[in-house]
């Protein structure tokens, strides 16, 4: 499995059955030492009847015992062997799925880092989630078929030889009866892929909207909202168990009939060979090694029809790893245009433009954007660091004219809901380069985060959970900010820094971020009078466009829209929760039960920009 953790290889995405044959031929030694054992341990288990018929006729019913002990001293070693070899076999098939599961959690892991930013925008958590797990499972076992599978085969061929000598008639019975069996199973397996498909997008679909509940419980407890999203997962629930009842129905079907079938298979070939043998034409020696023969097909006809089943269902979740691998990122750059003369940037620093809102963001300054919708400042800061298509310059120099790789060296975007991995505090804030400990302390300082480090037992070293999981929100926000000031970019966009932390807190961090980014560019999304105080130049929008640039002391003199929406924290009380609630920044205004259908639970999302209609903030501006 070493291999496919290092390198999983590139997939062959042109079908479902391709990729599947990519997991079989990037382990191919392998699966040949699985089909090399299944074969084995199959053709194995049809000796036990040879050596049966063998001690009856030439030991047990003549009387001679020395030949009766031999060929019974002959079955206790096959028996033995055919253990040893079915514990191989196990072994090696383990190794098989194991590798398949591991390969495609190697490849969709590697495509989520690709899409980057496009990801969330393109895929549920839950998708994602289902894909990495339940669909990598039913993946893994669809490989059993390359080892018990193929030795099924070689079964079926052996028994069927063994049957010719001892009767033309039973081996023919045996050789088109088998077939027969399988194609009585196909249109079962057909209908399974249907209903299968059906599950599991549903099945993915309600995996996010619990992702969603979850991210956002403590926000929609305070809007009211639970009960509304509760009442939807429910019924999307009870509709996923109508289709798991259909896929249980069919996979009841299959499952009876790969157990019925062989049943009355055998009785039919038992009772054609008891007749003969009843007749005379053939011996009750080989009577006996008829009935072994045909109980030993039992199994490999249960593989057959369990097999075609795994296949059908490991289809289906090819297709969905696929679509998944399928996609590609909204924005990067070629292979052919980072390898050519690509701009790599201003040589100095230059003005950060975005002619879609007229923002521009002057070198070595402070800035911050302030608007009532967070989604519009979302989507500026989304522009300025190049994860959608614009028009946005940096230096009069068009960002999509300059190599990614150093536009993301020189420019952070610093997004409230980015991840947090699980491990060491200090690893989760140093990033891709291990930091002195004077620039970590530095940075912890900026940031107010002191309390953090001191509240873990092992200050830097103690572990988080994934996502931070352990953490307040305003702790959270506080770890990431460290790691966006150890990163120092030359450029910083920081989207809302303080919306989750209380005024004391907030009012020190505005300070300390304009004195640990002293000299270098920086723009903060914001409605907090505390950190706009702080700032060079406020740049306020209105339907996403600037509609006035200023201080923050002229904005409020001067513009009554942004008074309304600046000042209101001042109203309320300190809290970090309730106050930011009210300054603007989850706008949910217009989210009704209608508009509480999709989407995450995230800040940058839940602020009612579903709609075109004009916020009060934007009213009272016109006006």
């Amino acid at each position: 499995m070493g291999d496919s953790y290092v390198h999983p290889g590139i997939p062959d995405r042109r079908s479902a059955a391709r990729y599947l044959w990519w997991l079989v031929t990037s382990q191919r030694g392998r699966v040949a030492a699985g089909a090399t054992w299944g074969s084995v341990w199959m053709i194995g288990l049809t000796l036990p009847p040879y050596l049966l018929s063998r001690a009856i006729d030439d030991g047990l019913e003549p009387g001679n015992r020395a030949a009766f002990l031999g060929w019974v001293g002959a079955l206790f070693g096959v028996g033995v062997a055919n253990a040893w070899v079915g514990m191989m076999r196990h072994r090696t098939m383990t190794r098989v799925r194991h590798d398949a599961a591991f390969r495609t959690v190697r490849v969709v892991v590697r495509q989520a880092t690709r899409l980057g930013a496009t990801l969330p925008r393109r895929v549920t958590a839950g998708e994602v989630v289902t894909i990495g797990i339940a669909d990598v499972i039913v993946l893994s076992r669809t490989l059993t078929i390359t080892g018990p599978g193929f030795g099924a085969v070689v079964a079926y061929l052996v028994v069927a030889a063994l049957l010719l000598s001892v009767s033309s008639l039973l081996a023919a019975v045996v050789l088109l009866g088998v077939p027969l069996l399988a194609v009585l199973v196909g249109p079962l397996l057909g209908r399974l892929q249907r209903v299968e498909t059906t599950y599991r997008e549903r099945q993915g679909a309600l995996a996010a909207r619990f992702v969603d509940i979850v991210g956002g419980l403590r926000v929609l407890s305070g809007l009211g909202g639970k009960d509304v999203y509760a009442g939807r997962y429910r019924r999307d629930s009870a509709k996923l168990k109508e289709e798991g009842y259909r896929v249980g129905a069919v996979t009841s079907w299959i499952d009876a009939l790969g157990l019925g079938l062989p049943a009355l298979f055998l009785a039919a070939v038992t009772w054609l060979a008891a007749r003969m043998a009843a007749q005379g034409d053939i011996t009750v020696g080989e009577l006996v090694a008829v009935y072994g023969y045909v109980a030993v097909l039992v199994m490999p006809v249960a593989f057959f029809i369990e097999g075609g089943y795994d296949l059908s269902r490991g289809l289906v979740c090819a297709r969905r790893v696929i679509r998944f691998l399928d996609l590609e990122p909204e924005f990067a750059d070629s292979e052919q245009q980072l390898e050519s003369a690509v701009e790599d940037g201003p040589s100095s620093p230059a003005p950060l433009s975005d002619p879609a809102s007229g923002v521009s963001v002057e070198p070595g300054t402070l800035t911050a954007l302030v608007c009532a919708r967070p989604s519009d400042a979302a989507r500026v800061a989304d522009r300025l660091g190049r994860f959608v298509p614009s028009d946005a310059t940096w230096g009069g120099v068009r960002l999509d004219a300059i190599a990614l790789p150093r536009i993301r060296e020189r420019v952070l975007v610093a997004d409230n809901e980015a991840d947090l991995f699980a491990g060491t505090l200090r690893e989760a804030v140093e990033g891709r380069r291990e930091r002195d400990e004077e620039a970590i302390t530095e940075a912890v300082r900026a940031a107010v985060a002191q309390d953090v480090v001191d509240g873990r037992r092992h200050g830097l070293d103690s572990r988080i959970l994934a996502g931070g999981r352990d953490l307040s929100g305003g702790q959270r926000q506080r770890v990431r900010l460290i790691r966006a000031l150890l990163a120092d970019p030359e450029v910083l966009i920081a989207v809302d820094p303080t919306s989750a932390v209380d005024a004391h807190t907030e009012a020190a961090l505005a300070a300390r971020l304009r004195t640990a980014r002293a000299g270098r560019t920086t723009l903060v999304t914001t409605t907090s009078p505390l950190m706009l105080e702080r700032a060079d130049t406020v740049h306020y929008l209105v339907g996403g466009r600037v509609a006035a640039t200023g201080s923050h002391r002229e904005l409020i003199r001067d513009r009554a829209g942004y008074r309304a929406l600046v000042s209101r924290g001042a109203e309320d009380e300190p809290g970090a929760e309730g106050r930011r609630m009210d300054l603007g920044h989850m706008d949910l205004g217009h989210m009704d039960e209608g508009h509480m259908d999709e989407g995450h639970m995230d800040k940058r999302r839940m602020d009612g920009s579903r709609t075109n209609e004009p916020g009060p903030y934007e009213e009272e501006a016109a006006r």
